[in-house]
């Protein structure tokens, strides 16, 4: 397999067989870029040092020196390669801006890949050293030695930040190098990360679309290179399972592939949810329903049981997909408890109304890329290579809803939902009224069974009480037992969410990952949140309870809050911008 890449990727001549490191001899370029360079040397004599070098360690001084002297900025060395290629490649800004005062050309090629100092600094992933040469006119469409443009490299290096900025300033997400490939072919087969395809599938869609990101992308999945390989066929060579998954269901989208009737059936996502909804609810009836028949055989009653079995496993194989995780508990929740009525009203705005999804149009989200570019702080713990948003605090991409989701605690699959700002409170009441509802039901069976079973726990023993009960009534004691199932995950997800809100005053995924984020201060005993400002007025906050007026709840839009100012030493206070 090894071989094969090898050989491929010196036909395909897009790969970067030389790296910016071999342009120039090892002992050379130490100097100019290691893992020493940002520090500058313990000697501070640096009036021996060659011009290539003080640029290398971004000596800027001793460049003006030598430029002042008379040194030609323009002029290179004898690989070829200038002093803004040298600039570019270590990131010395300042030095980029002084060269080009002085006459350096911005686009001038250089080095055995015959590239631009653009070419250099995306290479290394220099998202503020390719912002600023875009801003003296550098031209991200021109092509190295290997027929490579800043995007194919961005792209092929898994660049994300610097593929969003590109494609943002108007570069065509679809352009081919040379040799027929795309930047999503390049992402495809050179990185193991997700975030360059996933940017690259999902440009130019709005966030809204959820799984449908695929179908209206502006990416072209079909297109081929050279060699008459498309994306996919190069996922598949890096045996990439995410990536085949994603750009497999793009194409049967877009009408590429011409599956069976059972294929298409597969391939209808509306279909395949009714599938993986309504199965849970075939299966729990059939259980009850066969063990309740009036046949004394057990024999033709586990041949009954396993041809249910075999049903399900048909149809797992024929139409469950990666969702089954999300789309299975909501179906075996409907299946157990859609004759609660009392439970209607906030199940269903659990489940379907809006959590806190994150929206922005097409043009804010190029504005928010560019200005984030510009201002440094294009990365991916604040902007998401999906939904191409800038996240606002207490957010995050759900992975299995496709989104971002404003003050995120979880993705519930109990109610196929994320449950975030916009859905929380409701959540909350959901759990109330299940609670109480399984309890009555729990009460209700046992009730029962007292009257109608001779025998008794304290008489005859656990074993025969069970097993009376349950031949009394196979039916009532497959419900019973589903209730005691739901009963734990409930009774322990609302304790520790009730302790979350009032205690903490934090969401699920802050606790989880309280360590990740700057404004929680963390010991190894407690989490310090500057949303925390005590029991009582966490949970007015919360429930946005008024009283006929005799609350005040602080309300937030939590999906336009981006940062937040408080006092790290007192913790108790807070000032959202």
């Amino acid at each position: 397999m090894a071989d094969a890449m090898d050989e491929y990727e010196k036909e395909a001549g897009c790969v970067p067989i030389l790296h910016p490191e071999d342009i120039k001899p090892q002992s050379h370029y130490s100097h100019g870029y290691s893992e020493s360079v940002g520090r500058k040397s313990h000697v501070d004599d640096y009036s021996t040092w060659d011009i290539v070098k003080a640029t290398q360690y971004g000596i800027v001084e001793r460049c003006r020196e030598l430029v002042e002297a008379g040194y030609d900025v323009r002029q290179p060395d004898k690989e070829n390669v200038t002093l803004l290629h040298w600039a570019a490649i270590n990131n010395r800004v300042e030095l980029v801006k002084y060269y080009i005062s002085k006459g350096a050309i911005v686009d001038q090629l250089g080095g055995d890949l015959n590239s631009t100092p653009l070419h250099w600094a995306t290479r290394q992933g220099h998202l503020s050293m390719v912002v600023q040469l875009l801003k003296y006119g550098s031209d991200p469409a021109l092509i190295d030695g290997e027929g490579c443009s800043c995007i194919h490299l961005a792209a092929q290096f898994g660049h994300t930040s610097i593929v969003a900025y590109v494609i943002a300033k108007g570069q065509d997400v679809d352009m081919m190098d040379q040799n027929g490939m795309t930047p999503l072919m390049w992402a495809a087969y050179r990185t193991h990360s997700v975030d360059p395809t996933r940017l690259l599938l999902t440009f130019n869609v709005s966030v809204n679309l959820g799984d449908n990101l695929l179908l209206d992308g502006g990416t072209n999945v079909d297109a081929q290179n050279i060699k008459g390989e498309t994306p996919l066929d190069l996922a598949k060579q890096r045996k990439n399972v995410w990536m085949i998954n994603h750009l497999q269901e793009a194409r049967q989208a877009k009408g590429y592939d011409s599956p069976s009737y059972l294929k298409r059936l597969k391939g209808d996502k509306e279909f395949r949810q009714k599938v993986m909804l309504g199965t849970p609810f075939l299966v729990i009836w059939l259980v009850g329903f066969i063990a309740d028949l009036g046949i004394d055989s057990w024999l033709i009653k586990a041949l009954m049981y396993g041809l249910v079995w075999l049903t399900v496993q048909f149809l797992s194989k024929s139409f469950f997909d990666h969702s089954m995780h999300s789309a299975l508990p909501l179906g075996i929740y409907l299946a157990t408890k859609f004759w609660i009525v009392g439970l209607l009203y906030n199940f269903g705005k659990s489940w379907k109304s809006d959590p806190g999804i994150i929206k922005a149009s097409e043009e804010q989200k190029k504005k928010t890329i560019v200005e984030l570019a510009e201002m440094g702080t294009l990365d991916l713990s604040i902007f998401c290579s999906t939904c191409l948003i800038r996240k606002p605090v207490r957010s995050k991409h759900c992975a299995v809803c496709n989104r971002c989701i404003a003050k995120f605690d979880h993705h519930c699959p109990w109610v196929g939902n994320c449950v975030g700002s916009g859905n929380h409170r409701y959540f909350m009441g959901y759990l109330f009224f299940l609670l109480c509802m399984i309890c009555w039901m729990i009460y209700g069976c046992i009730c029962y069974w007292r009257i109608h079973c001779a025998t008794t726990y304290h008489k005859d023993g656990f074993w025969t009480y069970v097993t009376q009960i349950a031949t009394y009534s196979p039916w009532l004691f497959w419900m019973f037992i589903n209730s005691v199932f739901h009963l734990m995950w409930v009774a322990v997800l609302i304790m520790c969410q009730i302790y979350q809100i009032a205690c903490l005053g934090i969401t699920t995924n802050e606790r989880m990952n309280a360590r990740r984020y700057k404004h929680f201060k963390v010991t190894s005993t407690s989490i310090e949140s500057p949303f925390n400002h005590g029991c009582i007025r966490n949970l007015i906050d919360f429930f946005e309870c008024r009283c006929c007026g005799l609350f005040r709840p602080a309300l937030v839009d939590w999906t336009t809050q981006h940062t937040i100012d408080y006092d790290q030493t007192a913790g108790s206070g807070y000032q959202l911008v």
